[in-house]
């Protein structure tokens, strides 16, 4: 009588394959980590890490007009004109 054997000595397979197993592994945490970690581009304005978010043409209007370097009447003619030029719905 015979025994019908269906794994025989595949020992050698797994030995070989496991340390595969662990580097894609470890690979994928390490991606994943560094994933998580980054900012990506635009959920943060757009701007390189470490650098300041750059301002908006508004944002540049209203810091000169309250720093002095801009009267009321040529604030309201920018802030006018920027207005009138901002793209997407009014």
């Amino acid at each position: 009588m015979s025994t019908v054997r269906y794994w025989d000595g595949g020992g050698w397979a797994w030995m070989a394959f496991m340390p595969l197993v662990w580097i894609v592994l470890l690979g994928l945490v390490v991606w994943a980590v560094v994933r998580l970690t980054q900012h990506p581009t635009g959920r943060d304005g757009g701007h390189e890490p470490g650098q300041p978010p750059r301002e908006t043409p508004e944002e540049i209007l209203d810091r000169r007009f309250a720093s002095g370097e801009l009267d009321a009447e040529t604030y309201t003619a920018a802030r006018e004109r920027l207005a009138a030029h901002r793209p997407g719905p009014r």
